[in-house]
């Protein structure tokens, strides 16, 4: 079994930027990014360095008339360990929110880093007086109960993006979420994508540095990114 504490240590310096970039170059085509997913808790203001990090318990939800299945053996937060950030998906088409504020407190008093939803939240006020973070797509006034149910946990579920490529999200894989947005790396990659990023942001520190100056960003990039 990964060593997640260590393995999170690692990405910390590091923002979700910093680890897309890293994986393309690794031949990841989407660079890891789990798209169109953004913060709704706790407000940037409040919390402006926020990141979330840890290992993905990946939850699949399904429409509430969809047949088959085994139901979970208990509720999915109560399944999820502490340290885990919970990934769920839910099918495009659902108007509904899968995660409300209860689940913030649950999740918050068993450990939970945070949330990522593929989905719809609700309950905006109580995420942010709770101070969990939440990603979500976007948000909605209904609840689950009439329209999605869990259909697995903990099993590998995948994303669609714009491009037309899935994000496959393995339990245990480690996800990274910022103000930037939300990234998925496998935890054999994350020593490659470090080495990678350790060079990358040291360059960017120095482009940095000569642009504030006034130096032009051509001259600046060739100087300290061709090479």
């Amino acid at each position: 079994m990964p060593d997640y504490p260590d393995l999170c240590d690692l990405l910390k310096p590091f923002s979700t930027c910093d680890i897309s970039d890293a994986l393309v170059k690794l031949g990841v085509p989407h660079g890891g990014c789990i798209p169109d997913i953004r913060a709704f808790s706790p407000r940037e203001e409040e919390a402006p360095d926020m990141k979330v990090i840890g290992p993905a318990f990946t939850v699949e939800m399904v429409h509430a008339s969809t047949a088959g299945g085994e139901k979970p053996k208990g509720h999915h937060i109560d399944l999820a360990a502490a340290g885990d950030v919970m990934v769920i998906t839910s099918p495009p088409d659902c108007v509904n929110a899968v995660w409300g504020g209860l689940m913030s407190a649950g999740a918050r008093s068993r450990g939970l880093k945070g949330v990522i939803i593929n989905g719809r939240c609700r309950d905006i006020a109580e995420h942010r007086r709770l101070g969990f973070p939440v990603f979500a797509i976007g948000q909605s006034t209904l609840g689950q109960g009439s329209f999605t149910r869990v259909a697995s946990v903990n099993t590998p579920i995948a994303i669609d993006t714009a491009a037309g490529r899935k994000v496959v999200i393995n339990p245990g894989d480690i996800i990274v979420a910022d103000w930037d947005g939300v990234v998925v790396i496998s935890p054999h990659m994350i020593e490659k994508a470090v080495s990678l990023m350790s060079i990358s942001c040291a360059q960017d520190q120095k482009c940095m540095e000569d642009l504030i100056r006034g130096q032009g960003v051509e001259e600046t990039f060739k100087k300290h990114r061709s090479h």
